[in-house]
């Protein structure tokens, strides 16, 4: 289904290597808003280890964010050390394929990482790419997104009866 992630996790330092390798990822997409930064700007722990970490393990990395806020996106991407591409318009393709082109790689090697059903998940579905859905680095979000986190939780809630159907 369009709006299940591939996977689930806490936090986006979660994805490992095994499970990278394991998954054929060669590059990952990474949202920032309540992914890598809460809404006060404040970095998630251990983001910059893990990203450094698996940079030496050969593997990519790029920005999409909805942000039309550049220089936010710039910041966290210059902290990382990584390209970017702000106002992406997720789930809508043509941000997810700057992203791709700028890795290099085919949709099939590429993770994308976020925090939102409608826009992470779904837009990384649509392009063919592995979702990687995790909780809100913080319950503080911007307006637009405090209206959809009620329906998101219906479907994570679904999506949990789900695997838990389909792992017996």
């Amino acid at each position: 289904m369009l709006l299940y992630p591939d996977l689930y996790l806490k936090r986006a330092t979660e994805f490992r290597l095994d499970c990278i390798r394991e998954n054929g990822i060669k590059g990952i997409i990474l949202d920032v808003d309540n992914t890598l930064i809460d809404y006060y700007k404040n970095m998630l722990e251990g983001v910059e280890d893990w990203c450094k970490a698996l940079k030496k393990e050969g593997i990519k990395f790029c920005i999409a964010s909805n942000s039309n806020k550049k220089q936010k996106v710039e910041m966290v991407a210059s902290r990382l050390g990584i390209p970017y591409v702000f106002f992406a318009k997720k789930p809508l393709k043509r941000g997810l394929y700057q992203a791709k082109e700028i890795l290099g790689l085919e949709q099939r090697q590429i993770a994308v990482i976020g925090d939102q059903i409608f826009t992470d998940v779904l837009g990384a579905n649509r392009c063919k790419m592995y979702s990687v859905l995790v909780e809100p680095i913080e319950e503080k979000d911007i307006f637009i997104t405090i209206i959809k986190r009620p329906i998101e939780n219906c479907i994570k809630k679904r999506y949990q009866k789900y695997l838990s159907k389909n792992k017996k």
